[in-house]
């Protein structure tokens, strides 16, 4: 796929050694599993009916992190209602347990997106997972569409159709949707998308389950991931022992209905954090104010800068619009850390330096791409969400607008695509125990969105997070938090505390940093 379609569908969206078999029918549900991923590493790991061999698990190239772990392919039918029809292979990895005496629940990490591949993104949130990892297998399953899970991923070839190098945006839209029209014709030789939704990634979970001995399992969804536990567990309720929901979706919710709102309010906050410390008010000003005015400047005129390439440090040119502005401050919100650049890249931006809120950019933005499949996050999105859709008016003077509902609405007829089940909106509600995670200045899944899920769960808690945003598995404490939750069940229980020492990110008052 090529880099400019990964950023139009990434914004239309801004997780036993071989004898052991034979005594597996004395053993409790998933008992085999948890003996099998502590014994001395063998050179096949044999769990339930899955022969599993060693493999590097991570995204090769580009010097992304990798561990050693044990995979699979597991064979399922693409359409569900066809049994016999055509098959696509899942990769499957297991990292083992540390402990000699595991735990017979594996933690399940489903990951976010959508578009994102577990196997592929697990290395970089393996640190937050270790606790876990400790007493409990971790199984990763690439969600069909993406990864080692026949990806919806039309290549890199040069894009087709008329308008290279043009900034007209008549001209570059129909340039995207030619994009998209061509990726589904290079897809349907191995792939129909309308199979690719979170109804068939929640009945592929089952069948893996299933494989493993049926154990139960305890599931950890960050992001988009939620969606799929909370599907999961309301379809195969007597397959989960406990849910971790980090950046938490209501199953109600259409995505990207609210992006505009809820970008809003974070980057207001942020800024009238910054104006009412005085060093930064000085340094400067209302930076609200100052987005408006470079927001207004490129949607007058984009505007293109040089700067060094952050991994190659070849001179590049770069043409920045109002569109890809507001998807950058969006990402940027994402993490305390970068949303405190954004005083200092926007004051440079507003005095015709690009470089700064450019150059920082291509390492989020970047690292995103590489990290989603678009094809698979359109099947997603194009099912369970556009009929929900439509361009808000009172969105329209906000900093993202409704751009991305409106190319969303534009891309979806392309795009071939089911329908949702009549009751994918209802709630998650029952006895199992589930500890939601939300940021206080979350951009895309703020605090109030864990609190709608929490009211039908009565053995549920929400940790909301000082100064954080979007993703928190690994802030502070977190990572011993969830493993007490998960060992002990007891949400309620916990003694989040050590999450009040997190507090607030300073602002950066110039490229060396914060002030003292």
């Amino acid at each position: 796929m090529t880099p400019k379609l990964r950023r139009v569908l990434l914004i239309l969206l801004l997780v036993a050694a071989a004898g052991w078999s034979l005594l597996q029918h004395r053993l409790r549900p998933g008992a085999a599993l948890a003996a099998a991923v502590t014994a001395a590493p063998p050179d096949v790991l044999a769990l339930g009916s899955l022969k599993l061999d060693p493999c590097v698990i991570g995204k090769s190239g580009g010097g992304a992190p990798t561990l050693r772990g044990y995979c699979t392919a597991f064979v399922v039918p693409e359409d569900r209602a066809r049994p016999q029809g055509r098959r696509i292979r899942l990769r499957i990895a297991v990292m083992r347990a540390a402990a000699a005496a595991a735990d017979p629940d594996p933690v399940v990490f489903l990951d976010g997106g959508p578009g994102g591949a577990a196997s592929e993104d697990y290395p970089a949130i393996a640190q937050a997972l270790e606790p876990l990892r400790r007493r409990h297998a971790l199984l990763l399953i690439d969600q069909r569409g993406t990864g080692g899970s026949n990806a919806l991923d039309c290549g890199d070839d040069a894009p087709t159709g008329n308008g290279a190098g043009t900034t007209d945006a008549a001209a570059l839209r129909e340039r995207a949707l030619q994009q998209v029209r061509d990726c589904v014709a290079r897809l349907a030789p191995h792939a129909a998308t309308p199979f690719y939704t979170t109804s068939d990634a929640v009945a592929d979970l089952e069948d893996v389950r299933q494989a493993l001995g049926g154990p139960r399992l305890d599931l950890i969804g960050v992001s988009y991931g939620t969606r799929v536990a909370q599907q999961y567990a309301r379809r195969y309720p007597q397959g989960v022992r406990s849910i971790v929901l980090d950046s938490a979706v209501p199953n109600d919710l259409a995505l990207g209905s609210e992006h505009a709102r809820n970008l809003e309010d974070a980057v207001r906050a942020l800024f009238a954090r910054c104006r009412a410390e005085r060093p930064c008010a000085e340094r400067f000003g209302d930076p609200y104010q100052t987005l408006r005015r470079v927001r207004a400047r490129l949607q007058a005129a984009p505007q293109t800068t040089e700067l060094r390439d952050p991994y190659t440090f070849a001179v590049r040119q770069k043409t920045i619009t109002a569109d890809a502005l507001a998807g950058l401050v969006r990402l940027y919100a994402y993490s305390p850390y970068t949303a405190a650049l954004l005083p200092y890249v926007l004051q440079e931006a507003d005095a015709g330096r690009y470089a700064a809120l450019l150059g920082q950019a291509q390492l989020v933005v970047g690292d995103v791409e590489e990290h989603l499949n678009g094809g698979m996050a359109l099947s997603v999105a194009c099912a369970e969400d556009a009929d929900r859709l439509a361009p808000n008016p009172l969105d329209e003077q906000t900093v993202l607008g409704n751009s991305l509902v409106e190319r969303l609405l534009s891309v979806c007829p392309l795009w071939p695509h089911a329908a949702r089940p009549a009751d994918f909106g209802a709630p998650l509600a029952g006895p199992v125990p589930v500890l939601i995670l939300a940021g206080e200045h979350d951009p895309v899944t703020p605090p109030r969105y864990g609190r709608a899920i929490l009211r039908t769960l009565p053995r549920g808690r929400l940790l909301q997070v000082a100064g954080q945003g979007h993703g928190l598995l690994g802030v502070g404490c977190m990572p011993r938090l969830v493993s007490d939750f998960v060992r002990t069940l007891d949400a309620p229980g916990l003694d989040a505390r050590c999450l009040d020492l997190l507090g607030q990110t300073p602002s950066f008052y110039d490229a060396n940093g914060a002030g003292p």
